[in-house]
């Protein structure tokens, strides 16, 4: 079978038929490729559903919280009816592609021109404007139940601080200040006890986001946002800083562990005491007292109040150190304390260069804050 007829010395033109064949498999394989691409899709979407092997890892798919679950469905939702749409005007490009596709009786001529169709007008006209409206109203009814939601009398109270690059939390009328970690009680369904933060910010721009308990709400310096969770499960939560604002902007992180009532008034009566050091961590004491340590950091009961550091009072019941960027272990304290830089690049934390002596007494005297 020949492929080609010569038009002239040195130039062939391909027969329609190998065209055809050219096109269709052309067709074929950008079909096949978009249906591997979907198959793949919703292949991932079952492990993405699950609970991971790791709790460190938030997952999106899976919120504990009554505005997480109210975004989530309202993505599925949103989802839903875009790939609907994506469905409908793939399937209408293939029937036009195969049904005008050209074929060998066609003689080149232009084909029928028609100018103007009311019904197909005012359909392509009307049916996004419904689409809109509906994702619109969608939309609105959940940003007013989050944003708009009722404060219950009694409700448990929070101001978080954003700072370059940790979390302060303050809770109103309690008493009780802590860095990067922020219990608060589970909620029951039946009467919800929801959590309110109020959102500032002691230096630039930064976002809290906490993915399965609610979205994003931006800390803005100078000016106050609010936001609200009631966790239905107990539990360890991540999250961190989602707006970019600094060097280590990507290590800082938070976690919310939601505590039962009688964990969180245990908690609660825990770190409104004062410290309470020993003797044997006196030598400690004195070199946090005598460094700058004591010009940033707050030690509760002692003459150190400084507010541009995390407070120590209760260093040592928390789980992490640098906002989450290590673990709460010996050697990683000592290391933070003589070179942040060797843990969080560009931390603002400066190195204090101290003797082998110093620093272990002083690692010993952080420690004993509990």
């Amino acid at each position: 079978m020949h492929l080609a007829n010569h038009v002239g010395p040195g130039q062939w033109a391909p027969r329609h038929g190998h065209l055809r064949a050219v096109r269709r498999g052309e067709l074929w394989r950008a079909s096949l490729l978009l249906l591997n691409f979907l198959a793949g899709c919703f292949l991932a979407l079952p492990p993405a559903f699950a609970n991971g092997p790791d709790a460190s890892i938030p997952n999106i798919f899976k919120p504990e919280s009554k505005p997480a679950d109210l975004e989530f469905h309202l993505a599925l939702f949103v989802l839903a009816v875009c790939a609907i749409i994506f469905v409908v005007v793939f399937l209408l490009i293939s029937y036009s592609a195969m049904k005008f596709r050209q074929r060998v009786e066609d003689d080149g001529a232009e084909p029928a021109q028609v100018y103007g169709s009311n019904r197909m007008e005012l359909a392509w006209t009307v049916i996004p404007i419904l689409v809109v409206l509906v994702l619109f109203l969608a939309s609105a009814r959940v940003i007013h139940s989050v944003q708009d939601a009722r404060k219950p009398p009694g409700v448990l109270e929070v101001t978080a601080i954003g700072h370059q690059f940790w979390w302060e939390f303050r809770y109103a009328g309690l008493g009780v200040v802590t860095a990067n970690e922020l219990h608060v009680p589970v909620s029951n369904p039946s009467k919800p006890t929801p959590t309110f933060l109020k959102l500032l910010s002691a230096d630039t721009d930064h976002s809290f986001w906490v993915p399965q308990l609610a979205g994003k709400t931006d800390l803005i310096p100078n000016r106050l946002n609010q936001m609200w969770i009631d966790p239905h499960q107990t539990g360890a939560y991540v999250g961190q800083c989602a707006q970019y604002c600094g060097t280590q902007h990507a290590k800082m992180l938070l976690r919310i562990y939601v505590d039962s009532p009688e964990q969180f008034e245990r908690w609660l009566g825990e770190q409104a005491k004062t410290a309470q050091p020993s003797e044997a961590v006196s030598v400690g004491r004195r070199v946090f007292e005598s460094t700058a340590c004591i010009n940033c950091h707050t030690i509760a009961g002692t003459v150190a109040n400084g507010r541009f550091g995390p407070d120590l009072t209760h260093l040592m019941s928390r789980a992490t150190i640098a906002a989450g960027a290590a673990t709460n272990t010996h050697e990683n304290l000592r290391n933070w304390i003589q070179d942040p830089n060797s843990i969080k690049p560009g931390s603002l934390m400066p190195a204090m260069k101290l003797n082998d002596q110093d620093l272990d007494a002083l690692t010993a005297y952080l420690e004993s804050l509990r």
